[in-house]
């Protein structure tokens, strides 16, 4: 095919409203009215943070929004679509993140980025993860909204990153790397010269994979539907329905997170959640906390006292998987699905340790590392997914011994 050939619209019949799957429906929102009330016994900001849990989960399932994928389509199909759809996601929220850091503060709490230390212990960490999301077929936030979709596979992703993820903070103290202090860029060079340089290196970055798609045999990938689905379609029973297209997946994650950010003083996280849902099962059964030197810090005390349902990442994590059900039902497209196999058993099961334990050593996850850590000009994000890319590119080719299709 030629590199010139023009890209025109497919036509994609549609029908105005799917038929959505109302006792699914029904029961979702049941449980988010409930949730919503339940949890403001730990105040207001927790129920809206559930609520913005699963706006983030019908983001995600409607935009089709992944990690995982996005890399592998890079790596193995020469797919640009899914690193663009990151690179606008980054910059819309370094612009909206940028005052609300700058400032310090908003209605009257503190704010604060996703900013860690950079270092040997955060690479590993990150080179860890991308192996891992490969193996699992997902990341942090993809583990959550592909099982909201029906995936039981996932599932066994989601175990065995709360496993990993404990063994990983169980462990960290014995990570002594040498490291940089957290390094924010705004808060080093300046925020609006911070804002400028990283929006610049998303264009650059832009323009080098729009060059290399077009000079290489592969199909030009970048098409009108990466903004807009169909443009004869009903945007207002779209944005209902779905699906989206990945500018608007790009765009509602951006604004989320920095609603997240404003009422919460934090950028979005999802790993801390897993980690905590095991730590408290592991003291259900007789583990004392206070031995390890992770779990006997003061903060991490407290969190496993006051519960997960006091906590914001927990919580919000519950409403992601909740959201993303709600869209499939809407879309009615619910449907619990069991395509598993040995060698895709052995590779999720893997995958989910090694993203757990990954993102304990690197501070985070694609989520608080990356694209919070990244959003708030941290330079730990930068090496994360720089780490996180070569731990891709090892992964796939491990999914390719396992006879994995990528």
């Amino acid at each position: 095919m030629s590199n010139t050939a023009k890209i025109k619209f497919s036509p994609q019949p549609q029908t105005s409203q799917p038929r959505s799957q109302r006792p699914i429906l029904a029961v979702i929102l049941t449980l988010f009215a409930a949730g919503a009330v339940g949890l403001s016994a730990y105040g207001w900001r927790q129920s809206v943070l559930f609520a913005i849990g699963g706006l983030l989960g019908a983001s995600l399932y409607h935009a089709s929004f992944g990690f995982a994928s996005a890399y592998r389509k890079l790596f193995v199909d020469r797919d640009i679509t899914g690193v663009l759809a990151h690179l606008l996601m980054l910059g819309t929220a370094t612009v909206l993140f940028a005052p609300v850091l700058a400032a310090g503060s908003a209605f009257g709490h503190a704010i604060a980025g996703a900013v860690a230390p950079v270092g040997w212990q955060n690479a590993i960490g990150a080179f860890l993860f991308g192996i891992g999301m490969q193996l699992g077929s997902g990341c942090a936030c993809g583990t959550l909204w592909t099982i909201g979709g029906g995936s039981a596979s996932m599932l066994l992703t989601l175990l065995t990153f709360c496993i990993g993820s404990f063994a990983g903070s169980l462990t960290r103290h014995l990570w002594n790397l040498p490291s940089l202090p957290p390094i924010s860029l705004g808060k080093t060079l300046g925020w609006t010269p911070a804002v400028i340089l990283q929006l610049s290196v998303f264009l650059l970055i832009a323009i080098a994979l729009w060059h290399w798609n077009r000079t290489t045999n592969a199909r030009p990938s970048l098409t009108p539907d990466f903004i807009i689905k169909s443009p004869a379609s009903n945007i207002r029973n779209q944005w209902l329905y779905g699906p989206w297209s990945l500018a608007a997946g790009a765009f509602a994650l951006a604004f989320l997170n920095w609603l997240k950010l404003l009422i919460d003083g934090r950028p979005w996280g999802v790993t801390w959640g897993f980690t905590l849902w095991a730590a408290e099962i592991a003291t259900a059964f007789g583990w004392d906390p206070t031995t390890n030197p992770f779990w006997n810090a003061p903060d991490k005390l407290a969190s496993l006292e006051k519960g997960i349902f006091a906590d914001v990442t927990s919580v919000m994590n519950f409403g992601i998987v909740l959201g993303a059900i709600l869209a499939a039902a809407l879309a009615g497209k619910f449907a619990v699905k069991t395509n598993l196999s040995l060698p895709k058993i052995v590779a999720v099961l893997s995958g989910g340790f090694m993203m757990g334990y990954g993102a304990l050593l690197a501070f985070g996850c694609n989520v608080g590392a990356f694209f919070s850590g990244i959003a708030s000009t941290s330079l730990h994000g930068w090496l994360w997914i720089a780490a996180a890319l070569l731990g891709s590119i090892a992964g796939i080719k491990l999914r390719s011994l396992l006879q994995l299709q990528n």
